[in-house]
């Protein structure tokens, strides 16, 4: 899977944070993607002989879902020949494609085929009949800005711009900095969060210093282990391991000793 330039929408550029794809025509391909958190919702189009499964439900998901936050490990398993095209969103963006509470989304995904207030069977015609990618990114870009217009709900500059403050520290932010940035109260600010995104502010914190950790060790940019916790922010390595542990199931050692094996 990998990220591309497609140009998105300009009005859909405050939803959009990256549109990734892949694809395999081999019969006997087989493809494992582990998902942790890491604090993005996303939609996802989907084309295969078998079908795509979460794992370890087995759940098999539809051609063309919404994903909430994922927060316990998961992962993706299809085999044989697929094709996908990925819109990763912003974190508050699902409640501004479907107007849903997004918390019912953490950990799971949202058939978007049944919906009737958007003509979806059209989109998801046009999807089957073409097998370009980008002209599949065309058509689920038109499918978002139907969404969006449908559901019409302005996005909370407070929480825009939390995320935004978040994102650029890598977690690794005091709550209390953030009020006082935002000027507005920890109650105010802790329920528009949770409204828009689905988490608390702290949880979200923690999921993004646990994705810079995350990008160290897959980029090997750190001398010791030790290092890559107290660059994060994380207070001590057994709070660091903990946190890690939550979210992947397995300890940072463990994690490098699977990459490098593979």
């Amino acid at each position: 899977m990998y990220k591309t330039d497609y140009l998105v929408d300009e009005k859909l550029a405050p939803y959009v944070n990256c549109v990734m794809v892949a694809s395999n025509s081999m019969p006997t391909s087989h493809l494992n993607i582990p998902l942790y958190a890491d604090g993005y919702p996303g939609i996802m189009y989907q084309q295969t002989q078998r079908g795509f499964y979460i794992l370890p439900r087995k759940k098999k998901l539809s051609e063309l879902f919404l994903y909430g936050q994922t927060l316990d490990p998961i992962s993706l398993d299809v085999k044989g020949p697929y094709q996908f095209v990925v819109f990763q969103l912003y974190p508050f963006a699902s409640k501004h494609l479907l107007g849903v509470d997004p918390k019912v989304l953490n950990d799971d995904c949202f058939d978007l085929l049944p919906l009737q207030h958007v003509d979806v069977a059209s989109y998801f015609e046009r999807l089957s009949a073409t097998p370009d990618l980008n002209q599949q990114m065309d058509i689920i870009s038109d499918l978002m800005l139907a969404l969006i217009e449908e559901n019409k709900i302005a996005p909370d500059n407070h929480v825009q711009q939390a995320i935004s403050l978040i994102l650029k520290k890598k977690g690794n932010v005091r709550l209390s900095d953030l009020y006082e940035t935002l000027h507005i109260t920890e109650r105010t600010f802790e329920r528009k969060f949770m409204a828009e995104v689905g988490l608390t502010p702290k949880q979200f914190c923690k999921i993004i210093q646990f994705q810079n950790c995350l990008n160290q060790l897959n980029q090997a940019t750190f001398d010791r282990l030790t290092d890559i916790g107290m660059d994060s922010g994380f207070s001590d390595q057994s709070h660091f391991t903990r946190t890690f542990k939550k979210y992947t199931g397995q300890t940072p050692s463990y994690y490098l000793q699977q990459m490098s094996s593979i």
